[in-house]
């Protein structure tokens, strides 16, 4: 199969088409034909030698997510039958035209959608979903301030906000990006001051906010804490600005405030089986239903891998980047 192999760690230049050895499942396992996948910064992590796949995941072929048809199965699955359509998580490979996983930890594409929009949907939606309703405890009126609102997690967020009838704010590095996400559901935004806009929002909000989806971390995670209500949830998802935050241990005291990390890529089978589910069983409906829409920047070829790692990079674009597989 053709594949795009990480030769060494490093720059985009590393990235190279190659024709590798085709996956066989084993018990429990299926192989997924991909048709689309989608560019994540954990793929540019991975790229640089700064983020290894975790144990069984390929090491050298990067990609989290995939839509495709089901080509074999491993013995014992009854779950899925060859040729279903199919989108979902994977821990690393899925810049292929094959890919080898768990057979619980994919979900049924809805009926209608292209693979191209189903490839942009697992890790944005599961990541935003997960981040808002299991670890942010999201209720219908609260107030949300997404950070990066123009990323693909971003843009999930605030679309899933809306769904549940909460308020969705956000920030972004540019007006045009908050104008955009606008469309989307978001009420209004804010263009942080280097790294502050704990004031803008709160001024913005009309108080503070209930639940900080925290996606750049950093200094951010200051300014959230300082623009977050009583009883305000900070989820941080990303760490593009770092991983070292100066926190007021007083404010998260005052404010009975509550912190915690989250990731997809790094959990043990049972969650990421639990995931798919949640894939297949609380977006699914949504997506089917428009209520829910993925949000492309731009389609490109698999072989042009190296072009969307640097667009990626840039920071420029708005929502997915999504790579079509021949």
């Amino acid at each position: 199969m053709k594949a795009i192999v990480i030769r060494e760690p490093g720059g985009v230049d590393v990235l190279e088409l190659r024709d590798v050895p085709d996956p066989i499942p084993t018990r429990g396992e299926v192989c997924v034909r991909i048709r689309a996948t989608a560019v994540n910064r954990a793929d540019l992590l991975q790229r640089m030698g700064a983020y290894p796949a975790p144990p069984g995941a390929p090491t050298d072929i990067p990609g989290l997510e995939l839509a495709g048809e089901i080509e074999s199965l491993g013995d014992g699955v009854t779950e899925l039958a060859v040729g279903d359509r199919v989108f979902g998580l994977a821990g690393g490979g899925t810049y292929a035209q094959k890919v080898v996983v768990p057979s619980r930890t994919l979900a049924r594409m809805p009926s209608g959608i292209s693979f191209t929009d189903a490839a942009a949907i697992p890790e944005a939606f599961l990541t935003a979903y997960d981040a808002l309703v299991v670890q942010g405890r999201l209720q219908a009126g609260e107030r949300v301030l997404v950070s990066a609102v123009g990323s693909g997690v971003g843009t999930a967020a605030v679309q899933i906000i809306r769904a549940l009838g909460a308020r969705a704010f956000g920030t972004a590095r540019s007006g045009d990006k908050i104008e955009r996400a606008k469309a989307l559901g978001l009420i209004d935004g804010v263009v942080p001051d280097g790294a502050r806009f704990a004031t803008a929002v709160t001024k913005l909000v009309g108080g503070g906010v209930n639940v900080v989806i925290e996606l750049v971390g950093g200094a951010y995670v200051a300014e959230d804490l300082a623009c977050i209500a009583a009883r305000g949830r900070i989820v941080v998802v990303g760490l593009m600005a770092g991983t070292h935050a100066d926190v007021d241990l007083g404010i998260v005291l005052g404010k009975r405030a509550t912190i915690v990390g989250t990731m997809m890529r790094a959990r043990p089978l049972e969650e990421k089986i639990l995931a798919a589910r949640m894939l297949e069983e609380n977006l699914a409906p949504l997506i089917a239903d428009e209520k829910l829409v993925p949000v492309i920047d731009r389609v490109l070829s698999l072989e042009k891998a190296r072009e969307a790692h640097t667009l990626m990079a840039s920071s420029e674009t708005f929502g997915k980047i999504v790579l079509e597989v021949p």
